[in-house]
């Protein structure tokens, strides 16, 4: 197995790095990469480094949205870790008078990528990370009145985050599987700098990526059953 993770930052990156030791050599095959904040940047930074590679003659065949980001209270509290069985755009469409309307309803793109099953459920059971749909936004939520609504719109909702929808834009354009974890460092809703624990945050990321490597080496490339 050949795994591109892709970071917002380099914190995040390090993160990850930090969690494959000498007593996990599975860093032999896994290259963390800051690929930028935002859904465009993570996107062009994938399509970059998963042409490169398949150029190369070692293509990828997972790709991994990590880093912190926001969790949906209670389901999702400060320092859980977020599993995406679901990665789904929630700003992508068109404002109307009846409310938002997501590019699907217009006729065209998608808004939604969903990991392997089999995959999320194998690293769930030994991460502890709680399943559900983590949303990617272009602006990230700052009242309480929006996160309602996100929530209404996505019942599923765990986590939000930056970079997701456009990492797995990227991978289903190479025809790589995609996943996206989450460890969570601030609510969703008003910004309140003093509640984020992003150190926390931060650790929860590295003791996740620690617990892959079995996982990963015993997973099937081809197992893409939903």
């Amino acid at each position: 197995m050949r795994v591109l993770v892709t970071t917002a930052v380099p914190a995040e990156r390090d993160a990850v790095a930090a969690a494959f030791t000498a007593s996990a050599p599975a860093s032999s095959v896994l290259r963390p990469l800051a690929g930028g904040v935002g859904p465009a940047a993570a996107a062009a930074s994938t399509a970059a480094a998963l042409t490169a590679a398949a150029l190369g003659g070692e293509p990828y065949d997972l790709v991994v949205s990590a880093g912190i980001g926001g969790g949906f209270q209670p389901d999702a509290p400060v320092g859980s870790l977020v599993l995406a069985d679901e990665i789904t755009v929630a700003d992508l469409g068109a404002e109307t008078a009846d409310g938002f309307v997501p590019v699907t309803e217009l006729g065209f793109g998608t808004v939604t990528h969903r990991p392997p099953n089999s995959l999320v459920r194998e690293i769930a059971a030994v991460t502890g990370a709680r399943q559900g749909s983590v949303l990617t936004v272009s602006t990230v939520t700052g009242s309480a009145a929006r996160a309602v609504e996100l929530r209404r719109r996505h019942p599923r909702a765990l986590a939000e985050a930056m970079e997701g929808f456009g990492v797995a834009e990227a991978a289903a354009a190479h025809g790589v599987p995609v996943l996206e974890i989450r460890a969570v460092s601030n609510p969703v809703g008003p910004r309140d700098r003093a509640a984020w624990r992003i150190g926390e945050a931060l650790a929860a990321l590295t003791g996740a990526f620690g617990k892959l490597a079995p996982v990963l080496e015993s997973w099937n490339p081809h197992d893409l059953t939903h």
